[in-house]
């Protein structure tokens, strides 16, 4: 993949939403008794997929049939800063906004700290909530479910993609989508993660746009017919759940991988090595061993995760 690979597709003027509940974020209760319900974009400032169906939605004026739809731009800040010239940059402005979940409780010292307060009684409200984000790397989507059965049920409930990927999230920071009663076992409140592929592949737009659809339409709130039909793609004939095991990351950024690694690519045999750090190996530690979202393709910084290896269950 080229340094910047090209943009596939228009970019929303986002700034007709400033004004909703919270500046980009809209709410709308039918007045009817129902789940509250998020959709939430831009998480990553350069993941844009995901602000195309939000955008799409509000213009199309959707409204819930019963219980309240939530709408965010997440960190509108990073993308209103986008350069196409340096497309990558623009995923935060200080630091990651998924990895600030755990930390809501400091002092709110970066743009992402601040916005995630403005986003949190949102998603506190939130029953079920969809985060749209997409990759750095050209793969397949995944729909990373969290490390709860209901997760996995709610990915299946969804039908697509052909991925479900179960983990406890990051060591780095917790993510919105394990924050509050979505990461706790006695709630039966919902949060699902999707990878929608490579940031400004076209592609990964008609994926944030089908998953949407099908993950609206699970929750009762509206009709599939309130919803754009050609949003909708066909469902595969089955899924699979990986349940990933061990993260690796770089000590210091010098991981070196044997050869070019593919998203969701199954490693036979136990002991494989995958790569070099800091010249000691990195194996696979058991058969069929699932590679999930390699990172091993580019230049990495110190303590950057490589790659995280999953079982098939």
């Amino acid at each position: 993949m080229p340094e910047n690979p090209p943009i596939e597709y228009d970019f929303p003027d986002l700034r007709r939403w400033e004004k909703g509940a919270a500046p980009y974020i809209h709410v709308f209760d039918s007045g009817v008794p129902g789940p509250t319900v998020m959709v939430a974009a831009l998480t990553h400032g350069n993941e844009v997929s995901g602000a195309v169906v939000v955008d799409s939605l509000l213009e199309r004026g959707l409204r819930p049939r019963q219980g309240t739809l939530i709408f965010s731009f997440n960190n509108i800040e990073a993308y209103l800063g986008f350069d196409p010239k340096h497309p990558f940059k623009s995923r935060m402005v200080n630091e990651d906004f998924n990895r600030v979940w755990a930390r809501l409780d400091q002092p709110a010292n970066t743009q992402e700290m601040k916005r995630a307060l403005v986003v949190r009684p949102f998603v506190e409200q939130a029953d079920y909530l969809l985060d749209l984000h997409s990759m750095h790397d050209d793969g397949v989507p995944l729909m990373l479910c969290g490390p709860l059965d209901r997760g996995v049920e709610w990915a299946q409930r969804v039908g697509t993609p052909v991925d479900i990927v179960r983990d406890r999230g990051h060591a780095a920071g917790k993510r919105m989508r394990d924050y509050g009663a979505f990461g706790d076992p006695a709630s039966n409140k919902t949060a699902l993660l999707i990878e929608t592929g490579q940031h400004w592949r076209a592609s990964s737009v008609a994926v944030a746009k089908d998953v949407t659809f099908r993950f609206l339409a699970a929750t009762g709130i509206v009709e599939a017919s309130d919803l754009p039909a050609d949003w909708r793609q066909s469902t595969p004939e089955r899924q699979r759940v990986v349940q990933v095991s061990h993260a690796i990351a770089t000590k210091r950024g010098n991981f070196t991988p044997v050869r070019r690694f593919a998203g969701q690519e199954v490693i036979a045999k136990a002991g494989t090595v995958l790569g070099h750090d800091d010249g000691e190996p990195v194996t696979t530690p058991y058969d069929d061993c699932v590679l999930v979202m390699p990172a091993v393709n580019r230049p990495l910084r110190a303590g950057v995760t490589v790659v995280r290896l999953g079982r098939l269950l």
